[in-house]
């Protein structure tokens, strides 16, 4: 018997709640906006002006909460989202100039060793042409150089100012 009266109380209940207006809900918006916890003075007042039970607001005010801390956390979420997705990016992009500065640099590494190696040569090569003539030491000065503008060009790369490059790539 406490089963069939607990249930019809339950569905009385039911019948009698009252849907809030929208000028109540908006009464009630504007108050959460305005502080998100209620004062039992607070509570009180509101129920009064809306024409409520104080049980009705307070438990409006708790599913507001519960809603705003859920949407909080999914706005947070996203934010994070965006901030990983950005980072990942600049991960990739650092990746790639990192690989092509090792490559900038083997090739340095590559035109020094032929200019140390040719000079090394030219060095000998020219203590025979002080037997030869100046045109030994003419061939000499070319090919050098040329290694001098090889250098260079691996050193500056494609776009043709290093100063550009490592700038460029260090603000970006």
């Amino acid at each position: 018997m406490d089963f069939f009266n607990s249930q019809t109380r339950k569905n009385n209940l039911k019948c009698h709640k009252k849907r809030l207006t929208q000028d109540q809900v908006r009464l009630l918006e504007i108050s959460f906006n305005s502080n998100n916890k209620l004062d039992s003075n607070r509570k009180s007042q509101l129920a009064q002006e809306l024409g409520l039970p104080p049980r009705q607001v307070a438990i409006w005010y708790q599913n507001k909460r519960a809603r705003w801390k859920s949407q909080s956390l999914e706005v947070d979420y996203k934010a994070l989202q965006q901030r990983l997705d950005n980072a990942m990016l600049d991960n990739e992009r650092l990746k790639l100039e990192v690989e092509r500065l090792k490559e900038e640099l083997n090739k340095a590494q590559e035109m020094l060793l032929a200019f140390n190696t040719t000079t090394n040569n030219y060095s000998s090569i020219s203590s025979s042409c002080d037997e030869v003539g100046s045109s030994c030491l003419q061939l000499h000065d070319q090919s050098k150089h040329h290694l001098d503008k090889e250098l260079y060009a691996c050193l500056i790369g494609d776009e043709g100012h290093f100063g550009h490059n490592f700038f460029a790539s260090s603000m970006s």
